[in-house]
């Protein structure tokens, strides 16, 4: 039985009249999907006056990882930010389901923040599932974390400025490397902003069961093949919070955290619910829930209305925020 589901913003419904769409993923597409092009980078910077770098960093078990640091040229930099206080930094942290995307994916939502603020951005590309399993993706997540830390001073970041971001899986594995730098004590995180972050491998939820069983952008059959592999066969009780941020049993003691989601989309409860807990453990959150997105909205159509709300209201957050005024 199809449950009933909140409609689509009208706007979004007709520019994705001609999108193409899928129930669930298997092994074999997925395969296919890993074959396209990856993200044009180049596209994203024309226009932008940016100095690229390109870095590795080692894993906690010795694989390369690599980052790329997006940085204003520094004369915008030191107009933007004064000479003497460092630049903000954004560490994106890429979606894909944890089995697909790589370091430039979304690129375009942390580079608005670059021209608006001057921030510097730096981008991980994490070991994907299902070659990579368990925590290892959140551990290449904070070793680059780490890294940004070490060299901020060489990076010209502010180290009191550091923002983990990330959208989808990234927004997960976004809230995953947050609760780890909290419970090993570094590296300082000033706020985290988890973008309809894929958060709970439980899929139980009322939004999870509203969108499966017809194609979609990401649906609860997709989001159970990604949980699948990265988890493997492993069992419930011994899933991670640091993997699964809404199996994490205290979330005391995050910084300000920035949420939000569609209405209609797999992972608007388990988004909703995480802000809750925030909240009940004392923590500052600002949530919102966009009437009629789906998954991914704002980065499929960012002309659309709604999408131009999302990003606005992101962008708003984040200047109180680089302002303390949160």
């Amino acid at each position: 039985m199809t449950l009933a589901r909140p409609g689509i913003d009208p706007e979004l419904r007709t520019l994705m009249a001609d999108m193409p769409l899928m129930s669930g993923l298997t092994p074999e597409l997925l395969a296919q999907l890993r074959q396209f092009p990856p993200t044009p980078v180049d596209t994203l910077l024309e226009g932008r006056k940016v100095e690229r770098r390109e870095v590795t960093v080692s894993g906690g078990d010795g694989a390369r990882i690599p980052l790329s640091v997006f940085s204003p040229a520094v004369t915008d930099r030191s107009t933007a930010t004064g000479p003497s206080t460092g630049a903000p930094c954004v560490y994106w942290v890429h979606g894909g389901g944890m089995v697909m995307g790589d370091r430039f994916s979304q690129l375009d939502i942390p580079l608005e923040w670059l021209d608006q603020f001057g921030a510097v951005v730096v981008t991980v590309e994490y070991r994907l599932a299902p070659e990579a399993t368990g925590t290892t993706l959140v551990d290449d997540c904070y070793q680059g974390l780490l890294w940004v830390a070490e060299h901020a001073g060489e990076l010209g970041v502010d180290p009191g400025k550091i923002v983990v971001a990330g959208a989808s899986a990234g927004g997960g594995l976004a809230a995953g490397l947050t609760l780890m730098a909290r419970d090993r004590g570094a590296p300082e995180i000033a706020a985290q902003m988890l973008i309809y972050p894929m958060l709970d491998h439980r899929n139980v939820t009322t939004s999870s069961r509203q969108y499966a069983g017809e194609p979609g952008v990401w649906t609860r059959e997709m989001n159970e093949f990604g949980w699948r592999s990265v988890l493997g066969g492993l069992p419930d009780e011994d899933v991670p919070g640091y993997v699964s941020p809404a199996h994490a049993e205290d979330l005391s003691g995050l910084p300000t955290t920035y949420i939000d989601a569609g209405s209609a989309e797999v992972f608007r409860d388990e988004d909703v619910d995480y802000a809750t807990r925030i909240w009940a453990a004392g923590g500052q959150a600002e949530l919102h829930v966009w009437a009629g997105g789906f998954h991914g909205f704002d980065a499929l159509y960012p002309q659309a209305h709604v999408s131009t709300a999302a990003r606005g209201s992101r962008t708003d957050w984040l200047g109180r925020v680089l302002n303390r005024g949160v």
